[in-house]
């Protein structure tokens, strides 16, 4: 294996100015390495490099992504662009694309998940496992230095999915801003993990983990959010890259649909809120008959057995919803119904002492207290169920 050394000044007055030319000559036929040690650039020849990919989905896109795609190919990075069923009219935008990029083509809109997929696919079957995949947009949200940093960051951290994150300093379109927050919310109660920023494009990680990538569900925008759950199911970390926050003309150019992408975002939470709204009715209801037959025992036991009859009724109702049409689970219902069970007694439990703490020691009406007492046990039964209980098996989807 030759060894080349240069003072930097030198290094730097031979191959170009700059991090993106010093970088690019890094790269060169994916066979040399360079390194920087006590002020020298030493070469090594004949040794593989890690070999870099940006994968960007694009529906519609303008010239913002021929800008792009020129600074990232000057990065020295392999590009594939996938056409998300854009039209006709916007074929000229991709015959430039393929100046610098493999461009994988379809007629209908499929989604941004199904597009992303599509060209997982497709470099699954054409890299080495040493390859790193960096997704990034097309609507010129991201910079070609932030590209960059990322997937630096992703040599390192190799067992990482790694997020550019950002800042949501400054001015923010509200949309984007207020939807970050739900997201990460709901993300943050749903697996415990927090997020700074829940819908970022810019992702990078090896390729070996094309096949769990590809096989998550979602075709559109929710994809993006199934990864990230997907991810921290299978307890793959997380790791957060800071890079600039862009927005322009306040992100109109976003084809992010509110009501439609929103709610496939929040399917599954929005459903057993549903599912949990209906069975909190029944129970209620029951609550207000049983407290009704039992009203000749005392406060204590009135709400106690009141609580537990109408507990019954509304848990037995609530698992067969979620087990049918919420969480669709085929398994035999034996593990499950077992779980389950343990789950609604532990939520009994101390959902009977916090109503008696609200209704006996704060002295809260009890229908009140009822209703208080469901809201704080609601994001904790969600988390049980779709995660243990209800929990798909790899590759269910």
């Amino acid at each position: 294996m030759g060894i080349r050394t240069w003072d930097t000044p030198k290094y730097e007055e031979e191959v170009g100015q700059g991090p993106h030319e010093f970088r690019m000559f890094g790269r060169i036929a994916g066979a040399i390495r360079d390194i920087t040690f006590g002020g020298h650039i030493i070469l090594f020849q004949g040794e593989k490099m890690c070999e870099e990919t940006v994968l960007i989905p694009a529906y519609e896109p303008d010239a913002k992504l021929i800008h792009f795609l020129g600074e990232l190919k000057r990065d020295g990075f392999g590009l594939v662009v996938v056409d998300d069923g854009s039209g006709p009219q916007y074929r000229s935008v991709f015959e430039q694309a393929k100046k610098y990029a493999n461009v994988i083509s379809y007629e209908t809109n499929r989604g941004k998940g199904y597009a992303l997929k599509t060209g997982l696919q497709s470099l699954a079957a054409d890299k080495d496992k040493e390859s790193i995949i960096i997704t990034a947009d097309a609507d010129g949200q991201h910079k070609a230095e932030d590209v960059l940093r990322i997937a630096d960051e992703a040599k390192v951290y190799r067992k990482c999915l790694m997020l550019g994150c950002r800042k949501f300093e400054g001015k923010v379109p509200l949309r984007s801003r207020l939807g970050n927050g739900i997201t990460g919310l709901v993300f943050k109660l749903a697996t415990g993990t927090g997020i700074s920023d829940t819908q970022t494009g810019l992702r990078a990680f090896h390729l070996d983990m094309v096949p769990f990538l590809t096989g998550i569900p979602g075709e559109r925008y929710e994809y993006e959010m199934n990864m990230l759950i997907a991810s921290a199911k299978k307890k793959i970390p997380l790791r957060e890259v800071p890079i600039e926050t862009v927005y322009l003309n306040d992100n109109k150019g976003s084809h992010f649909h509110v009501f439609r992408d929103s709610f496939l975002i929040y399917r599954d939470i929005l459903k057993f809120a549903a599912s949990s709204f209906v069975s909190f009715i029944l129970d209620y209801g029951m609550f207000l008959v049983f407290s009704a037959l039992f009203s000749g025992f005392g406060s204590t036991v009135m709400i106690g057995a009141a609580n537990v009859c109408a507990r019954v009724v509304s848990a037995s109702f609530n698992y067969t919803v979620n087990k049918k049409y919420i969480f669709k689970n085929r398994e035999h219902p034996a593990k499950s119904l077992v779980q389950y069970a343990a789950l609604a007694a532990f939520i009994l439990v101390f959902n009977t002492a916090w109503l008696e703490i609200l209704v006996n020691g704060a002295g809260i009406h009890r229908f009140l207290a009822k209703i208080l007492t469901e809201i704080t046990f609601f994001m904790m039964s969600f988390m049980v169920q779709k995660f243990i209980i209800f929990k798909k098996k790899e590759g269910n989807t």
